[in-house]
């Protein structure tokens, strides 16, 4: 059986400059608008085990059928995306897979040999997976639930209907939902 079983949501990129990787994403694959959320604070932040205080912002956005996230980070905190790159440096992270259990999505990540590397809180529990040794990347596992589901849907119908050009950066403010 497929270790990942389920379809693949989202490519993750961290980015030095995310309103200028936003406007590359625009001008060279015609993705977007991008809901850039600055500073975006998850709870329940752990990473290897300990809090984890790391500072990021978050742009989402589509090209055609695919949801692009882009990740900028201000601080030096370790995190997962230190893993991969440091400060300055960028590419390709993580892609991530909506699950309906995200705990025996867990175990049979780290059965095949993927540490789980930082968990969290966002609009739903959240884990990444280290399978690097496998794909090259990450893999995030988000909890499917109707809030989740209901972004991503917002997210490809403002591609669809939006122009290319109208306000390719939406700056949102974000406050997680009580766990």
């Amino acid at each position: 059986m497929s270790l990942v079983r389920y379809p693949i949501q989202q490519y993750a990129y961290v980015v030095d400059d995310i309103e200028a990787a936003c406007m590359r994403w625009v001008d060279l694959v015609g993705a977007g608008p991008f809901n850039l959320m600055p500073h975006h604070k998850s709870k329940d932040v752990v990473y290897r085990g300990k809090p984890c205080d790391v500072d990021v912002s978050y742009a989402f956005g589509q090209a055609g059928p695919a949801h692009i996230q882009l990740v900028e980070v201000h601080n030096d905190e370790p995190s997962c995306y230190g893993d991969m790159y440091k400060r300055g440096e960028q590419g390709f992270h993580h892609f991530a897979i909506l699950v309906p259990d995200i705990e025996e999505e867990k175990r049979r990540f780290q059965a095949a040999g993927c540490e789980t590397v930082t968990e969290l809180f966002s609009a739903a529990r959240v884990a990444y997976m280290d399978a690097r040794h496998l794909f090259g990347c990450f893999v995030e596992l988000y909890q499917d639930n109707p809030q989740v589901r209901a972004s991503f849907k917002e997210w490809e119908e403002q591609h669809k209907a939006w122009d290319g050009k109208t306000d390719p950066i939406r700056v949102r403010h974000w406050t997680p939902p009580e766990s």
